[in-house]
């Protein structure tokens, strides 16, 4: 795990400066970026819907911050992704909110972060969605993944997106208030540190549930007032639940199944494994995403693989690496980082190649388990991906 949150803290460096991936600078000045800034982009979904979204602020008084004990209630913000009825009116969100903006991409970069496909506050469009959580990577923020999570938006699903404060590097709150990463240093026992941080993962994710349950009759939990938008309410289906995750968050994503039967379905991409799950296993059904170019020493998969008693699928994906699961699959190369700094990072495969190929496996997997419908990727290799890999018949789907 040491050598995976290296990885993450390089591409935070390379990619968003070196404030991102060690303390966090004295805040910089909001300023607008040149308009001969090079505007980095997202890749299009690929999907009908168009695409609005929302973030709230959640107050758990049950728990004290357990990284921050001064605080005396654990704080979340979470972003709901939904298919929009309109979007007239409605501006574009940004990638990630102002404040953070200007701690990552300070005025002189040459850069401006991207702005992404989903639209603030549109109403929602009719009809009851599954819904899918998303939890990301060790430090990281909840639009680690946003090209992924975008495209299952305009194919008809609503995703929701978890920043786990201060894990995540940067949280910004309404007012104005910047929570930054303060997990201690991962001591000598190291497994059992990264236990508690799981433990910590899974009940915000289980807090976030039990509000999206508020928010489907008709109350708003939002600790700031903001209002929602019209007929969220009536989009959400909590009992067609999923949940992936990049990295750490895909192990998160496996021990929340473990810990809460509303979870029907989840995904790993790249993560190894934590937590009792490896003892236990899942009966329901499992999506194992992987790199080719992983840990060796890393036997988690294998462990978790004779313990899964539901459908299951273990690919992987062609000359990628251990962050071609985020958005800096397509956004490293668009800044200019040289191959040998980028591949250990994204691997080779082409950035745009690589979402492409990743969206239709991962729509697949939440279609056949939470719509019970499609799911054809998942029996087998396919001519159109040549890149997915499938592992050898005794791993496959079943």
């Amino acid at each position: 795990m040491k050598a995976i949150v290296a990885v993450l803290a390089t591409a935070a460096t390379l990619l968003l400066g070196s404030a991102a991936a060690a303390e966090p600078p004295p805040r910089w000045p909001s300023r607008t970026h040149a308009e001969s800034d090079i505007r980095l982009t997202l890749p299009r979904p690929t999907g009908p819907e168009r695409i609005g979204t929302v973030s709230l602020h959640l107050v758990d008084w049950s728990r004290t911050d357990p990284w921050v004990l001064a605080v005396k209630a654990r704080e979340l913000i979470v972003q709901i992704w939904y298919p929009a009825r309109s979007v007239h009116g409605h501006p574009r969100a940004d990638w990630v909110s102002p404040g953070v903006a200007a701690l990552v991409n300070p005025p002189g970069s040459g850069f401006a972060l991207p702005t992404t496909h989903g639209h603030l506050g549109a109403p929602a469009a009719p009809g009851r969605r599954p819904v899918v959580l998303y939890s990301p990577g060790y430090g990281g923020l909840r639009t680690g993944s946003t090209a992924l999570v975008e495209d299952l938006v305009s194919h008809g699903l609503v995703v929701v997106t978890i920043d786990h404060t201060h894990d995540a590097q940067f949280v910004e709150f309404p007012d104005g208030r910047i929570a930054t990463h303060a997990i201690p240093p991962l001591a000598d026992d190291e497994a059992a540190a990264l236990d508690r941080v799981l433990n910590v993962r899974v009940a915000d994710t289980r807090f976030v549930l039990d509000k999206l349950t508020a928010v489907s009759r008709g109350r708003n939990p939002d600790a700031s007032g903001r209002a929602l938008p019209r007929g969220l309410a009536r989009a959400l289906d909590l009992s067609r639940v999923g949940m992936f995750g990049a990295s750490f968050g895909g192990a998160t994503s496996a021990e929340t199944m473990l810990a809460d039967r509303r979870v029907k379905a989840g995904l790993n991409l790249d993560g190894s494994f934590f937590g009792r799950v490896l003892v236990t296993g899942l009966d329901r059904p499992l999506l194992m995403m992987s790199s080719d170019t992983g840990d060796p020493a890393d036997t988690t998969w294998e462990q978790m693989w004779s313990r899964l008693r539901g459908p299951r699928y273990w690919i992987q994906l062609k000359n990628a690496g251990h962050l071609s699961f985020t958005d800096s699959q397509v956004l490293l190369p668009q800044v200019g980082t040289p191959a040998q700094d980028s591949e250990p990072l994204i691997g080779s495969i082409d950035g745009e190649r690589s979402i492409a190929v990743q969206r239709p496996y991962v729509r697949a997997f939440f279609d056949k388990h939470l719509r019970h419908r499609g799911g054809r990727l998942l029996a087998g290799p396919s001519a159109r991906y040549p890149e997915m890999r499938f592992l050898p018949d005794d791993r496959r789907g079943r």
